[in-house]
């Protein structure tokens, strides 16, 4: 079977927790998209583990990891993440592939990466990892993949450099690559969990354009991304916070601005510890937007959500989530695709009651406080999507779901 996880929201819902959770009945998990922009943490026995190229799966002993073709890989960051597994005791030799076509992120790419955007009209707030001209020289066909690193034309051609930025890691990379298409076929019998990057509101197609990340992060990236055929995917999940966050220029409808909403973005922040893995800086907060989640769960043909960061708002008096738009007087209930009307937007608020008991103590849906339930049976019947999982600490223990999910749908 082939499970999908992506992020339903703009990236920092708790992916990586939760393909480290589900890798437990995986055989193997591919990544299939981003580069080292992308931050997954993950809290195992009393560690912290921060995974910005290598799929959360490596840190279950006896998966097999995939960093796939619709990835940007930077060798050197990728060797000092895996060097960095092995000081905490993860044994990852043998277990990480890489396919051939995933293109290289070069040394140069940062600095036109930040040169570029500094030059932007509408600048977009990158990470500066070289993550969108890497996909730039992909899409323009001037890139540079592993496989070509034994190309002799395609060698020749780089700068001197490059090249000798590069031949230290020739010899380590090619005992690690593959032909991922091949590799696929030969294990379409097993379990195989597909990891996403960032999160649906920030796709190239689907989401805030400009204001967005430079490779596919919905659920039809993994088919292109995996070497597997759409019909090959079986089930897609997507996770989402009880709030939301943003990292970077763009419009965010829901966000908590004005005094009375920004005291509660800073209290949520707190408790959330909401700072980029990758960068640091610190994300906006909003309250949960309906309306762009009923979106995300459209365009990823989401078969079910997961929510986290529920527990954040046990004791809260009350709880409100964005349910429809406020656009130049007009209500509406869809997600607009133009910048200048989602900047103009302003969100239409509903209140929940706060729950007695807490969450954050819930192992199994019966023990969610009746107040939460009811809180997520909304979704439910907004979204039109089922909620079948939830995390509810940072602690791999601390997740549970309410159904099967390595099962086809």
């Amino acid at each position: 079977m082939n499970l999908v996880i992506v992020g339903a929201q703009w990236g920092d819902e708790g992916k990586g927790k939760m393909v480290d959770y589900l890798a437990e009945n995986a055989d193997i998990v591919v990544r299939f998209s981003g580069g080292a922009n992308a931050g997954h943490t993950i809290m195992v026995h009393g560690d912290t583990f921060v995974l910005h190229l290598i799929p959360s799966g490596i840190i279950s002993p006896d998966k097999i990891v995939v960093l796939g073709n619709g990835m940007v890989i930077e060798p050197s960051a990728m060797f000092e993440e895996l060097t960095s597994l092995s000081v905490k005791g993860i044994d990852w030799e043998k277990r990480v592939i890489i396919s051939d076509r995933a293109h290289l992120v070069l040394p140069d790419y940062k600095n036109e990466d930040m040169r570029i955007d500094e030059h932007r009209a509408r600048p977009v707030g990158t990470t500066g990892r070289g993550i969108g001209v890497a996909y730039g020289k992909k899409a323009s066909r001037d890139g540079i993949r592993i496989a070509d690193l034994w190309d002799p034309v395609i060698w020749d051609s780089l700068s001197e450099a490059n090249r000798n930025w590069l031949a230290p890691y020739k010899e380590k990379i090619a005992s690690m690559k593959v032909n991922l298409a091949d590799f696929m076929m030969a294990n379409q019998d097993k379990n195989i969990l597909l990891e996403g990057a960032q999160g649906a509101l920030l796709d190239l197609d689907h989401g805030t354009y400009p204001y967005v990340s430079s490779g596919s992060s919905v659920s039809a990236g993994a088919a292109t991304g995996a070497a597997l055929g759409p019909r090959r995917i079986h089930s897609c999940l997507g996770v989402f916070k009880a709030y939301q966050t943003r990292v970077g220029n763009g419009p965010f409808p829901s966000e908590m601005l004005g005094d009375e909403h920004e005291a509660l973005g800073a209290q949520l922040q707190k408790l959330g510890h909401e700072y980029g893995a990758t960068t640091g800086r610190p994300r906006r907060i909003g309250y949960l937007d309906l309306v762009a989640l009923r979106y995300s769960g459209w365009i990823n043909s989401l078969d079910g959500f997961i929510l986290s960061h529920l527990n954040l708002y046990d004791g809260f008096e009350a709880v409100s989530v964005c349910t429809a738009y406020e656009l130049d007087g007009n209500r509406i209930d869809y997600f607009p695709s133009c910048t200048a009307e989602l900047e103009r937007i302003k969100p239409v608020l509903q209140a929940f009651p706060g729950w007695d008991g807490a969450v954050g103590a819930a192992r199994c849906w019966e023990d969610m406080p009746e107040g939460a339930r009811k809180f997520v049976e909304f979704i439910e019947d907004y979204t039109g999507v089922p909620v079948c999982g939830f995390s509810v600490g940072p602690l791999r223990g601390e997740t549970f779901m309410r159904n099967e999910v390595w099962t086809a749908s």
